[in-house]
């Protein structure tokens, strides 16, 4: 197969322009036939006001050393795909059935490769089936009547389905594991633009349905999802577990149990110490608020004046390394989306960002971020970083009543509680308060997140203007806890499988998937 890259194409371009200047640039006759699959596509903004449409494509044609030798460039090549591949089981029994506790991403993939593999999985999820836990978020955003069990971090599909369904990442992938989870969701529903766009999305809304089928295919195949369940304690014995309490009422026998439990299973994490069975440790994260641009000003300086009104809602990306060590960078940015009340916890307030997939809301917002280690927490146990969670939650809560705490930047750096929105409102999932946001954060993040919004300025004009508007708090940005896993992914207690962004092990749709699939491919070996 033949690759191609950068094929630039003006916006807007026809239909039939792409296969055009694949043929130009293999020297294809006018005769010769040849297919091709776009596996990448991206808009080139760094020229403004000239953008272009670039392409990666793969070509398939006859002959293709034949053809290779006609052409000179440094962008065309000959490859070879990766195909994502089960691993061979081992003897496997349909008597052996894992437990899997969580249906997020990483306990869905889990559960899903384990199905392909001929196992019937048991998944466990604290919350509601997507459906009614769609109802409860929007109960909650509007009434301010919280349940715990049911909300924006609780339930099928777990956080990343009341988000934007960004479905980048970072993590390196030789095996072909990160097609595979697109193939997936396109399986189930999603549109097939994902498998080529550089930053590909689904929306919460399209999402939603995709989780839905994906659980009915996995039924309907001897999975077994129950929800409203969770777990509250295990057993273990000879080093190795044997069962899974469930609700503190009834036991389930397994020998291999997934912790996908998410990164806001503050109760499991307590649970665990408390055992003490596992290894685990606080780790790194971020915390800092939301912020909201017009989206049109985004557009604008992401596109120019020619295109800011003829391309899809633009994304951003912004990062600073401060003097006193600290980083300071955009996270979960949501194009044409709103802020969303992210609570779980009685008076303990967190905010998030969310985009449907028109992603077609007025406003940008992003979590703007400071990094914060163990050393910023108090204690120095495995849930210090917990406890710091926490406390940033509970000045939320009662800074904006219950509601979401915002105030402009401006204000915010003089330390002056905000009277009324600037030039642009806000789009927020769930009421919101104007206050004064200043000792929220301890007094170090402050001035880091006052130091990094003025270096974003200088990134994209505009960025720290002084009717901006900030939310707090954002503090579930990752797991604060990390629980210890061998090369084989197993923990001290054999059988247990930590997984996925609450074990520590990923922080995203994408790579909590992919961790899903690096776990079942270990159950399936031992099997």
């Amino acid at each position: 197969m033949i690759r191609i890259n950068q094929i630039k194409l003006p916006i807007g371009h026809q239909a039939d322009a792409l296969k055009q200047k694949i043929r130009k640039a293999l020297n294809l006759a006018k005769g010769q036939t040849f297919s091709y699959q776009i596996v990448k596509k991206s808009i080139d903004a760094r020229n403004k006001p000239e953008l272009w449409m670039v392409y990666s494509v793969n070509v398939t044609v006859t002959d293709e050393g034949s053809v290779l030798r006609k052409v000179n460039g440094k962008n065309i090549m000959l490859i070879s795909t990766k195909e994502y591949v089960l691993p061979t089981p081992g003897n496997i029994s349909s008597a052996i059935r894992p437990i899997i506790v969580g249906a997020g991403p990483a306990g869905l993939f889990c559960a899903y490769v384990l199905v392909c593999a001929g196992l019937s999985p048991l998944v466990l999820e604290r919350g509601k089936c997507v459906t009614e836990r769609t109802k409860d978020v929007a109960a909650f955003w509007e009434s301010g009547v919280l349940n715990p069990s049911s909300n924006v971090q609780f339930g099928e599909g777990g956080a990343g389905t009341f988000s934007d369904g960004k479905l980048n990442t970072l993590v390196k992938d030789p095996a072909g594991r990160n097609r595979f989870v697109l193939e997936t969701f396109v399986k189930f529903g999603a549109p097939g633009h994902i498998l080529y766009e550089s930053k590909p999305h689904i929306g919460t809304d399209v999402l939603s349905n995709v989780i839905l089928r994906m659980r009915q295919y996995m039924e309907e195949r001897g999975a077994e999802f129950r929800f409203e369940s969770c777990m509250t304690d295990y057993r273990e014995e000879q080093g190795a577990v044997t069962a899974v309490e469930i609700n503190h009422r009834e036991w389930e026998k397994t020998s291999f149990l997934v912790l996908a439990i998410g990164h806001s299973a503050r109760d499991t994490f307590r649970m665990l110490q408390e055992k003490g069975g596992l290894s685990m440790s606080a780790k790194a994260f971020a915390v800092g608020f939301r912020v909201e641009h017009p989206q049109s000003m985004i557009n604008l300086q992401q596109y120019g004046e020619l295109y800011a009104d003829r391309l899809p809602a633009a994304p951003y990306k912004v990062t600073a390394n401060l003097k006193n060590g600290r980083g300071v960078y955009s996270f979960c940015m949501c194009p044409g989306g709103y802020v969303v009340n992210a609570s779980s916890e009685e008076r303990r307030l967190a905010v998030n960002g969310m985009s449907y997939s028109g992603r077609d809301a007025k406003n940008a917002n992003s979590a703007i971020i400071v990094s914060v280690t163990p050393e910023d927490f108090p204690g120095d146990d495995a849930l210090s970083g917990v406890r710091f969670q926490e406390m940033l939650e509970e000045r939320a809560f009662s800074l904006g009543e219950g509601k979401i705490p915002q105030q402009l930047f401006g204000d915010y750096c003089r330390n002056q509680t905000s009277a009324s929105y600037g030039t642009f409102l806000s789009e927020t999932k769930g009421a919101c308060m104007l206050c004064n946001l200043r000792g929220l954060l301890p007094a170090e993040l402050e001035s880091s997140f006052i130091e990094g919004m003025h270096a974003f300025d200088r990134m994209l004009p505009g960025y720290d203007r002084e009717d901006a508007i900030l939310s707090g708090v954002e503090s579930r940005t990752s797991s604060p806890v990390r629980i210890a896993r061998d090369e084989n992914f197993v923990s001290p207690v054999q059988g247990i499988y930590p997984c996925g962004e609450g074990a520590g092990y990923a922080g995203g749709i994408m790579s909590a998937a992919m961790d899903g699939l690096k776990v079942a491919e270990a159950i399936i070996k031992r099997s």
